[in-house]
């Protein structure tokens, strides 16, 4: 079902501003997938824009990316606003229902989704136009309200203004006298000289609600008559429910049902507290027959094995075989790198409402269009029938984009095992996240290369095992292409360093374990990988680690415009304290370049210390540096603390971590001081959400090793014996 869905919305990747819908009630700006004009007062309009002016003088900004702490509300508003010449403080942000048609995100065709740190990137022009095409129609209507050149009138934060005359007014006065006019189908732009907005450091449209507890999470929804349900799961992957025993769990003060579904056996009670009690009391019998039962040390001697057998081909220039055997001096590793857990700060939570024509999710929608049509085939509707009500979500660093909108499907078979007689409010704990949900693969690389007689890289071998995040999900027929999973070898494939003879191979395992996309998907094993091997090629040759890379990046300006960047403002060759050392990275991910250098110390007592991390990050226009900022720090802090210590482990197939005693994130006292540098650009605005994570690893493994000799090549650091203080 999935799959006909999703070919049937891989249409056009444009968008058309088209036309805008003037009442008394509100002017509404929109963009639609036909160039049909759109009359005065046409229903049709409010259901598609992007910019609502309201008579109360407020400026909606309809967002069709979701928020989970990545500053898209800010970013998407900062673009409407900024053309539409709008107070700040006037513009409010609301989220975009799902509508694939009207609201798809560009770079993916027909489907509305958020994700691949693509929101700005692909909103910059739509919501920049929209903004100039509401301002437009303001401008006219207060030309024919005042019978004056349109020419004439200017617009000031939010208030229309013509000086000779000393008339103005806002834009809600001007709503009703915008009723009939259309918009024209290319708004003129700002000039970027004349930014008031991109660009600046302006207050995030989230904070002042999330700081006072008024936001509304997926864990805050409450509707009438709403019960609790949470669901026991298999403690292997694969297993099926043979049989259960209710009898204990309905003792349960509150637990008013028990029912098998799917992925378990769901409890349902009055209350979270109730149905996790009756969890604990429930008796299941699993059936392991289809289970996976192998323990990640098997897992690793299987790819292992692999790793030794050719693969199939994802990049292939010159003769490698030949230019190793020639190679003045070689350096080889085998890269260990284990599965990870999202565990975002907010657990997997739905509410749905389900009745016989119907159905209403209250979510933090990251896929809006799977999640639709996935809880429409459940429950026998049509997508059109299912109504998404997006909220704020506490984090997800990939876990809410499942490509079967896994919690939300629970949460529709959980409402049709009780005939929807009460809507239910789906609840996931730490532990069943940890224990039972989605990881970034367990991957493995051996990469062997070589240089010259003068140092220069001559032959790189990349293996790769890992398995397929895309095999059987509906983005397999157009994002593996012969054999090759994309999110696999990218930052392999596309190494940035000149190398003449290059070979870059994949193993795809088939593994009973649902793996997912984690933030930077397959950058974060490639680029460990990659920069690790070119420190090694560095001391082989003799050279500074930074005029190394520098050397090889002649054809890649912007991924030696962030590193020259990082190197100055971390003082790069330059003294340190007794003990200290540094490492650096450089990696591209997402259309945007970071480089990282990695300060830390030898603390007494022998462990280290990582003190300070210098970022520089080039990711075009930054359209809110504040954002991109916090987003880089974000990044680093994230990718460190998985490097340092985190690992999801399996034995016999159960997951041994279960909550963050034993899967601990990265604590204040062990953050390090972090600059964030940016690149100062007039390119078109790339991703920040992820790419701050995937050079911490490496230049921080590349740090330890010059202060202490020892390469890491085994994820987390703690499996290689290294301890931090």
């Amino acid at each position: 079902m999935l799959k006909s869905l999703l070919k049937e919305q891989q249409t056009s990747r444009r968008g058309f501003l088209l036309g805008a819908s003037g009442t008394a009630a509100a002017l509404v700006v929109g963009f639609r997938p036909s160039v049909a004009p759109l009359a005065a007062g046409d229903a049709e309009a409010v259901h598609n824009p992007f910019v609502k002016i309201t008579p109360d003088n407020k400026v909606t900004v309809v967002a069709k990316h979701f928020e989970t702490g990545q500053g898209t509300s800010t970013g998407l508003s900062t673009l409407v606003a900024e053309e539409l010449d709008a107070d700040w403080d006037q513009v409010l942000v609301e989220w975009a229902p799902a509508d694939a048609k009207v609201y798809n995100n560009l770079h993916w065709g027909a489907f509305q989704g958020t994700g691949g740190s693509s929101a700005i990137a692909n909103s910059f022009m739509q919501y920049r136009k929209a903004g100039a095409a509401a301002r437009d129609i303001l401008v006219r209507a207060a030309a024919g309200a005042w019978k004056l050149p349109a020419s004439d009138i200017k617009v000031e934060k939010g208030r229309l203004i013509h000086d000779a005359s000393g008339q103005s007014a806002s834009f809600g006065e001007m709503v009703p006298h915008a009723a009939g006019l259309q918009a024209v189908e290319e708004p003129v732009l700002k000039d970027p000289a004349k930014f008031e907005l991109i660009g600046k450091a302006i207050p995030r449209k989230d904070t002042p609600a999330k700081t006072t507890g008024q936001a509304v999470f997926a864990m805050d929804v409450r509707v009438p008559d709403m019960i609790t349900a949470v669901i026991q799961r298999p403690p292997k992957f694969g297993a099926k429910v043979a049989s259960f025993d209710a009898a204990e769990a309905l003792k349960v003060r509150g637990v008013i049902d028990v029912k098998a579904v799917g992925s378990g056996v769901a409890i349902y009670a009055r209350n979270t507290w109730a149905a996790i009690k009756g969890r604990d009391a429930l008796s299941v019998e699993w059936d392991e027959a289809e289970a996976e039962t192998r323990g990640s040390e098997e897992i690793f001697a299987e790819y292992e094995a692999l790793a030794k057998q050719p693969g199939a081909i994802a990049r292939q220039d010159g003769d490698v075989g030949t230019a190793l055997a020639q190679a003045s001096k070689k350096v080889s590793a085998t890269f260990r790198f284990p599965y990870l857990a999202h565990t975002p700060m907010e657990p997997l939570n739905c509410v749905i409402r389900s009745e016989a024509q119907s159905a209403e999710v209250w979510t933090g929608s990251q896929f809006p269009t799977i999640e639709q049509g996935v809880t429409a085939a459940i429950l026998g509707l049509k997508p059109e029938e299912v109504t998404i009500h997006t909220v704020y979500a506490g984090g997800s660093f990939g876990r809410r984009a499942t490509p079967n909108a896994d919690y939300v499907a629970e949460a529709a078979m959980v409402a049709k095992a009780i005939d929807g007689r009460a809507p239910v409010h789906l609840v996931w704990t730490r532990e069943d996240d940890v224990k039972g949900g989605f990881y970034r693969p367990l991957n493995l690389h051996r990469v062997e290369a070589g240089i010259d007689g003068e140092g220069q890289p001559s032959a790189w071998h990349q293996r790769i095992v890992g398995q397929s995040i895309l095999a059987g999900t509906p983005f397999e027929g157009f994002l593996i292409k012969d054999g090759i999973d994309a999110t696999s070898v990218e930052g392999a494939q596309n190494l940035a360093y000149d190398v003449p003879n290059i070979t870059v191979d994949l193993h795809s395992p088939k593994v009973g374990v649902p793996v997912l996309w984690w933030r930077a998907v397959g950058h974060t094993h490639t680029g460990y990988s990659t920069e690790v091997i070119v420190d090694m090629l560095a001391e082989a040759a003799g050279q500074d680690p930074v005029a190394y890379r520098l050397k090889q990046m002649k054809n890649h300006p912007r991924h030696a415009g962030v590193l020259k960047l990082a190197a100055e403002k971390a003082n790069w060759g330059g003294d340190l304290p007794e003990g200290w050392a540094r490492g650096v990275a450089v990696h591209e991910s997402f259309n945007s370049y970071v480089a990282q250098v990695a300060e830390v110390a030898i603390e007494e007592g022998g462990g280290i210390k990582v003190k300070r991390i210098v970022c520089a990050v080039d990711c075009g226009l930054a359209v809110n540096p504040d954002v991109v900022v916090a987003q880089m720090e974000s990044g680093i802090i994230y990718g460190l603390g998985t490097a340092i210590r985190n690992a999801i482990t399996l034995d016999g197939g159960e997951v041994d971590q279960d909550n963050f005693p034993d899967y601990e994130p990265l604590r204040i006292s062990e953050t390090p001081e972090i600059e964030v540098h940016i690149v100062n650009s007039t390119e078109a605005p790339t991703g920040v959400g992820e790419p701050g994570t995937p050079p911490v690893a490496p230049a921080v493994a590349n740090a330890i090793y010059a202060a202490m000799g020892k390469r890491i090549f085994t994820l987390p650091f703690s499996e290689s014996g290294i301890e931090f203080a």
